[in-house]
């Protein structure tokens, strides 16, 4: 079954594949603090988007968890890279969800200052962090929607937003969550 919606003139949507592979105007980077590349996503991006992106990232120096910090994509097939660093998962008694939440925020904001009509975000947190993904997923479709419904649809820069999803499980899980989210197609 296909992972779609349109609600309030903006495509939500699902992929699964590779997010270095995705052509997109904003591909959002489950970073770390430090901004210096890592494992899973972090550190696909930074191999394949190339040297340019450490050497903005290292100018820019760092990012609080649950902001969002923008450089150039390099070799990836986008305009810029938003990179978001997303809670460690602790129990979920830590603030994860408020932090979780504010990554998705400040991911799309950043990307719509920019001008980004199409963000691709992964499955932020959900990997070496430890968050769980259904969790996680309800946690980004529910930040996505109230997104969305927060501005006027002449002031909506982004138009749509693509999950991009590396797993079959997790593709499923946030499959769920868009469906519980968006129940419907909104006209």
């Amino acid at each position: 079954m296909l992972g779609l919606r349109r609600w309030q003139g903006v495509q939500v949507d699902l992929f699964q594949g590779d997010i270095t592979r995705f052509v997109c105007d904003a591909l959002v980077n489950a970073a770390n603090e430090q901004l210096v590349g890592g494992g899973g996503v972090d550190g696909a991006v930074h191999r394949v988007g190339g040297p340019s992106i450490l050497a903005e990232c290292r100018r820019i120096g760092s990012c609080p968890t649950g902001q969002a910090v923008v450089t150039g994509a390099g070799a990836l097939p986008a305009r810029w890279v938003v990179h978001t660093v997303g809670p460690i998962w602790r129990g979920g008694g830590e603030g994860e969800a408020e932090l979780l939440a504010s990554a998705h925020r400040e991911s799309l904001a950043a990307a719509a200052r920019r001008g980004a009509r199409h963000v691709a975000i992964p499955a932020i947190s959900t990997g070496v962090y430890g968050y769980p993904a259904a969790q996680a997923a309800a946690v980004a479709m529910a930040t996505v929607k109230a997104h969305i419904e927060s501005g006027a649809p002449a002031e909506r820069v982004v138009r749509r937003i693509t999950f991009v999803l590396y797993s079959a499980e997790h593709y499923t899980l946030f499959q769920e969550a868009l469906f519980r989210t968006f129940p419907e197609e909104d006209v």
